[in-house]
């Protein structure tokens, strides 16, 4: 895994959205805490009963380009479980731009 400082900042909040979902997928905890923004970040994040995320799917978009400071993202992503299925976990999350950073913020 690249280190949060090593990796390209998303310009967007879609593109950050697809790097959060990129970083679930691959157990990267320490680039989904370093692109939370501080005010509701957790102190830690344990990942070890994460599912193994399949797909995901931009549902809608509010602002949060490039000269926003703020966006919303709905997503629709889908997951593997134990008995060979697929369920589906959809949220609207809500993405604040700080210091020419976005950052994901909460789920609205």
């Amino acid at each position: 895994m690249t280190s949060p400082d090593e990796r390209p900042w998303p310009q967007t909040a879609e593109v950050l959205m697809r790097s959060r979902f990129e970083a679930f997928r691959d157990g990267d905890a320490a680039w989904l805490l370093a692109s939370w923004h501080r005010s509701t970040r957790p102190r830690t994040l344990d990942l070890s009963d994460n599912p193994r995320w399949r797909g995901l799917q931009i549902l809608d978009t509010v602002a949060g380009g490039p000269d926003d400071d703020r966006g919303i993202v709905e997503f629709r992503a889908t997951y593997l479980v134990d008995r060979g299925g697929v369920e589906i976990m959809q949220e609207r999350s809500e993405f604040v731009r700080e210091g020419g950073r976005w950052y994901y913020l909460r789920e609205v």
